[in-house]
């Protein structure tokens, strides 16, 4: 759920709870009061208008009154046949509200209020029916009078009944106020409190999680893995944690491969360079010491150090192009140019070099001649040369054998350049062209080279567009197949 949602929501349920309590509240206070009303007041008819009507308030301000003539009925019931006593009751109850009814048998024999007596004398309750307790009484709800009866018997015995008869006023009552406070506190309370735990659970909770997440993020644990299945703000926010964290994660894994594979180069280098730098110190040690006295012995001599002098520089070549590779400085002149010319130049160049060590070159052009694709001829011809002369270190033969075939794929070329060396490994065929891998352990200059030359090829066919594999096997030879594009012209 989206936080716009979540906000509507909240913004609802602090309008409508509320008042949805509050009814709830109101009709259950209702009931209580209206309830008691009906016990203790005799009510005839019930409403919920006896809510506001404080019957108990009114009922207390003649307890006094009622109280002194249920005396007098006990004990001077001649009183209460006095028209001017009677009297003097009626104004001190007019100043309660209330006025004085006396029935004698079904008659009336004093009204302190002739009109209000018409209407409800035909409803007073019978003699005998007087309650004991001077706070209850007969409420009537629609006329709003409450009646207190105090019985007794006139001096000719006949049946009186003297009436205290209360207007009661529609005012707040004060138990009503009590509850109404209690319910507004109670309902506020749980209105926060369902508020707060929503809010809670569904924004500060994920958010703590997500601190605690990028808390490990910067102590360097890249494995707090925060999911969710939401699709608000908070599940996408999850996500892009995810995704920095992944992203953070290889980051810093290829910084440490890096890392690695530098420190691997540098002890590679130092390892291959020791090799030549040995050999050039010892055969000048040699010259020096006078063990070449011969012609022939000075030249040969010479030819290993100029030799050793090669590999060293090749080594310091190799070590600069892959610097400029791994910061992506490699100068590209790419051209069209006919593919059948270019590989026709290379295997004149390469051929001379191969007939000296023995290794038969054979070369196969199966493309049409007049082939073209954009290439920078200087790093293909580092491709080829690469390839070939990583052949040469492991034909292990007496008689070595390089092939090169030219394949149509329609839209690309396939180059295929096999030897019949040693072969790879299956384990290790998947990680040759990976930077300063190296199948042969011994590293010996004669043979493991710097570990980078079939990284640089594929870096080189990657950026003309092409891709690279290899196929080999054990004891019969390796054959390095790569692709690349065919240039076309655009039609018109």
């Amino acid at each position: 759920m989206k936080f716009k949602t979540k906000l509507i929501i909240t913004f609802l349920t602090v309008l409508v709870l509320p008042l949805i309590l509050f009814g709830i509240a109101f009709v259950g206070i209702g009931v209580t009061i209206v309830h008691n009303s009906d016990l203790r007041y005799g009510i005839e008819k019930s409403d919920y208008r006896t809510i506001s009507d404080s019957l108990a308030s009114f009922s207390e301000i003649t307890e006094e009154l009622y109280r002194a003539l249920e005396k007098v009925a006990l004990e001077e019931p001649a009183l209460l046949e006095d028209g001017g006593y009677l009297a003097r009751i009626n104004e001190e109850a007019f100043r309660l509200s209330s006025y004085i009814l006396v029935r004698k048998g079904e008659e009336v024999y004093y009204s302190g209020n002739e009109t209000a007596t018409q209407k409800i004398f035909g409803r007073l309750p019978a003699y005998g029916l007087a309650s004991k307790d001077a706070n209850t009484g007969f409420y009537y709800n629609d006329m709003q009078k409450l009646v207190k009866q105090v019985d007794f018997r006139f001096s000719d015995g006949e049946n009186g009944s003297l009436f205290i008869i209360t207007r009661v006023n529609s005012v707040i009552s004060k138990s009503l106020l009590v509850y109404l406070f209690v319910s507004i506190i109670v309902v506020l309370m749980v209105t926060s409190i369902v508020l707060t735990q929503w809010i809670y659970k569904g924004v500060f909770a994920p958010i703590n999680r997500l601190n605690v997440a990028m808390q490990n993020i910067a102590e360097g644990n890249f494995e707090y893995i925060l999911t969710s299945a939401d699709t608000n703000e908070i599940g996408e926010l999850y996500r892009n944690y995810e995704d920095m964290r992944l992203r953070l994660k290889e980051s810093t894994e290829e910084k440490q491969n890096n890392e690695r594979q530098n420190r691997e180069l540098i002890s590679n280098i130092s390892h291959d360079l020791k090799t030549p730098i040995t050999a050039i110190k010892g055969y000048v040690e040699g010259i020096m010491d006078g063990v070449a006295d011969t012609p022939e012995k000075m030249d040969r001599y010479i030819k290993t150090i100029y030799t050793k002098a090669n590999d060293m520089n090749r080594l310091i070549n190799e070590l600069t192009y892959y610097s400029g590779i791994d910061s992506n400085r490699i100068p590209y002149n790419f051209h069209r140019m006919n593919l059948a010319e270019f590989f026709q130049d290379c295997v004149e160049d390469v051929g001379l070099d191969l007939e000296s060590k023995n290794i038969e070159l054979n070369y196969s052009n199966l493309v049409d001649p007049s082939t073209r694709i954009i290439a920078d001829p200087e790093q293909l011809k580092k491709v080829i040369d690469n390839i070939i002369g990583n052949s040469i270190k492991y034909i292990d033969k007496p008689k070595g054998i390089i092939d090169i075939r030219i394949l149509d794929e329609v839209d690309a070329v396939r180059i295929e350049i096999e030897d019949n060396g040693k072969g790879i490994a299956a384990k290790d065929l998947g990680n040759i062209f990976e930077r300063f891998y190296r199948t042969d352990a011994s590293r010996n200059s004669a043979m493991g080279g710097s570990g980078i030359g079939l990284s640089i090829v594929k870096k080189i066919i990657e950026d003309h567009g092409g891709y690279i594999w290899a196929t080999s096997k054990e004891g019969e030879g390796t054959c390095l197949h790569f692709v690349i594009r065919k240039y076309r012209e655009a039609e018109s």
